[in-house]
């Protein structure tokens, strides 16, 4: 699970620089501290605790409990990710409150145990908390569903983000309304194009007046492509460009390691390891 995710690395930040261009933008791709301070975190929570996480318990269940060490110790690496950079404020979706809940206790766990040191982070919620699949409206929309119509991608043509929103699961009503707990499906389009348009879900719906559900589809559909479309093609640019794209890398390695060296260093000290 972990491999495979950071081999995806390289694109991912192909993603970020297309999102935030400049050339300050930082990562972490070769910064051995975290890392390290990912085993240390590991030695201060129990067995158990990993287990209970619901992402743990979803993803070993698909794969038939055959999970492995590198997914059941992953979320302790991502707290090592935050805390190493004494970060105050960690923006996440919906399915990842369990998650800095974990980080906030292991933050606490350390300063109990050698004296305030790192912050306890807060998480950063956006009205949208969670994006709920195009095939399955009950479930979020995920990376690895098998299903690949559920999930829209940056990355996506035109013409596959139309096909997706063609192919999504509404109801026999055709009206536009926005109730999650009786229409999920349709509520999940508006949400979306609320999201897309930065226009509240009642201005969404208004606009929507007369509309099938079929149409809809259709209309939604263009409203993420021309969100999409600016950020496809910053991505674009970047891939022609590998240079320009190692160089960024390297630097934000550099920088980030200026900032993780001392931080671990002081962690060590604080265990007793130096």
């Amino acid at each position: 699970m972990a491999l495979p995710s950071m081999r995806k690395a390289r694109g991912c930040w192909r993603f970020i620089r297309a999102l935030h261009a400049g050339p300050k933008a930082t990562t972490a791709p070769q910064v051995s501290e975290h890392t390290q301070l990912s085993w240390i975190l590991t030695c201060m929570v129990r067995l158990p605790r990993l287990q209970h996480l619901h992402q743990w318990k979803a993803k070993t269940a698909k794969q038939k409990h055959d999970g492995t060490m590198g997914l059941l110790t992953y979320p302790v690496l991502q707290a090592a990710d935050v805390l190493l950079y004494k970060s105050t404020h960690v923006p996440v979706g919906e399915d990842q409150i369990q998650h800095m809940e974990l980080i906030q206790d292991l933050a606490r766990g350390f300063n109990k145990n050698y004296g305030e040191f790192f912050p306890v982070p807060k998480s950063i919620l956006t009205s949208m908390k969670k994006v709920k699949s195009l095939r399955d409206p009950s479930a979020k929309m995920s990376k690895s569903d098998p299903d690949k119509l559920a999930t829209v991608r940056i990355t996506d043509s035109p013409e596959e983000i139309v096909q997706k929103f063609r192919k999504a699961v509404t109801d026999f009503t055709s009206e536009v309304t926005y109730d999650p707990a009786s229409r999920g499906g349709v509520s999940n389009l508006v949400a979306i194009h609320s999201a897309v348009t930065g226009l509240p879900v009642e201005e969404v719906v208004r606009q929507s007046a007369g509309i099938d559900t079929a149409r809809y589809k259709l209309v939604v559909a263009d409203a993420v492509i021309e969100k999409f479309a600016p950020i496809r093609s910053e991505m674009a640019k970047l891939k022609m460009d590998k240079g320009h794209l190692q160089k960024v890398l390297q630097a934000g390695s550099a920088k980030a390691k200026e900032l993780a060296y001392p931080v671990c260093q002081e962690v060590k000290e604080l265990v007793g390891f130096r």
